[in-house]
């Protein structure tokens, strides 16, 4: 079959995909295992070979991502029924004081979104923020930028949240690297579309707490864990990773220390250590109960489990576009485009986002489409870390109506749709570019 051929019949799928979830409103899980079918059979590929790629693909991915993303929701939920976010935010604010609220609103939604989704994490916190702009008067948008701000951020571009995993996973990058980089792109970022943006964007759309949404502060029926406890326990997982990955940079690889920071620090070992010391010290030793705890691991995840999925479906469409040969067609054409990689990384990724709205499954078939360009480049080490984090970037910018996010943030800050755009979706575009930037000077640094 001609390269022209294949090419067409990935725009075709890539095409039905969007149309089957926008339009159609087919779950993405569905629509991508169909599409990945109709890819393999028009691309010739034997009946038979056809599903056994898709159960390759599918048993790739999830043999790492479920167990990851699984460790991470029993996490967030157990913070989160112990009142270790909110912990998160009274300490912060009170040591930032209420003048520079904005600052410790946007540090603190930067590190509970690293084992809470960014949705609970919001609804959470969003009390404080009506709270404080009650008590000054100001914009609600004043403090409420500021922590979506650092709660996207680390959504986006931070494991053990589900989008960055499932695309390290899918374009093979160390996680490490994908940590590290996340966490200097995501300062700026924070710093930028949250207090900066915040100021800005505040004295132009003055909004206060709508009327339907008078919530009671949560009234938590045990003492609240200290701060330094939830801190420890939130960079328990994060500092193991990065000790993997630097270890295996300075030293010798049967080196018996190397060896002890790949074991501590691979992704499973790591969460579940985190995982093990939320259950202990936010669960047993507050005076609940094992069954309890037990119930509380449960529910974190039913959520969880659409993530795995439709990340596991990622893994089945990428390994039919290799497997049937448009892959490398496809990479070929990236290959011998003008643009960096990363940069090419990004446009697809933010295509993708324009055009159906959720990020993680933007995420999750950007990163199908870019892994056969890593082949062909024969790109690996660092570098793989910053594609990761342009995927990322591009599937933050532009979110509007499409996208779940931006009904969610527009309901609790009683905003219209005019408003919501030039609110959320410029704050979530500047997190965007300002990711792709550093990515891009990065990537000079690291060739």
């Amino acid at each position: 079959m001609s390269d022209q051929m294949l090419i067409l019949i990935a725009l075709a799928g890539i095409f039905l995909l969007l149309f089957l979830v926008i339009r159609t409103k087919l779950h993405a899980f569905v629509a991508l295992l169909l599409v990945s079918l109709i890819v393999g059979i028009l691309a010739g590929m034997p009946l038979g070979e056809v599903i056994e790629t898709m159960e390759s693909g599918m048993g790739g991915t999830l043999g790492f991502v479920a167990v990851v993303v699984g460790l991470g929701a029993m996490f967030g939920q157990m913070l989160e029924v112990s009142g270790g976010a909110e912990r998160l935010a009274r300490t912060m604010i009170n040591k930032f004081g209420e003048d520079k609220a904005q600052w410790s609103l946007g540090i603190t939604g930067f590190l509970v979104a690293i084992p809470v989704f960014f949705d609970v994490g919001f609804i959470i916190l969003v009390p404080i923020v009506y709270g404080l702009a009650k008590k000054t008067g100001k914009s609600l948008l004043y403090y409420g930028i500021p922590l979506l701000a650092g709660l996207a951020v680390t959504h986006t571009f931070i494991p053990p949240t589900p989008g960055p995993i499932a695309v390290a996973d899918l374009v093979g990058a160390d996680l490490g690297w994908v940590i590290l980089f996340g966490v200097i792109a995501g300062i700026p970022s924070m710093i930028i579309a949250g207090p900066m943006f915040a100021r800005y964007i505040s004295k132009r759309l003055h909004i206060v707490v709508p009327d339907y949404m008078n919530m009671e502060e949560v009234e938590y029926n045990r003492e609240l864990p200290s701060f330094g406890l939830i801190a420890s326990i939130i960079l328990t997982p994060l500092v193991l990773i990065l000790l993997n990955t630097f270890s295996g940079v300075l030293l010798d690889e049967d080196h018996i220390v190397q060896q002890i920071f790949t074991f501590l620090g691979h992704p499973f070992v790591a969460l579940t250590i985190a995982t093990i010391l939320t259950f202990v010290f936010l669960g047993t030793k507050r005076g609940f109960t094992r069954q309890e705890v037990q119930d509380i691991a449960n529910k974190g995840l039913e959520p969880a489990g659409i993530i795995i999925l439709v990340t596991g479906a990622g893994g089945v469409f990428k390994q039919v576009l290799i497997d049937s040969g448009v892959g490398d067609v496809i990479g070929n054409m990236m290959a011998g485009s003008n643009l960096p990689p990363i940069l090419l990384a990004f446009l697809i990724a933010a295509a993708v986002r324009v055009a159906q709205g959720s990020a993680t499954v933007s995420m999750v078939t950007a990163a199908g489409l870019v892994a056969p360009l890593i082949g062909i480049l024969d790109l690996e080490g660092p570098v793989l870390g910053l594609i990761v984090i342009a995927v990322a970037s591009g599937a933050t910018v532009l979110s509007h109506v499409n996208d779940s996010g931006f009904w969610l943030v527009g309901r609790y800050f009683g905003l219209d749709v005019k408003d919501t755009l030039k609110s959320w979706t410029v704050m979530e575009t500047l997190i965007g570019l300002v990711g792709l930037g550093v990515a891009l000077v990065l990537g000079i640094f690291i060739g």
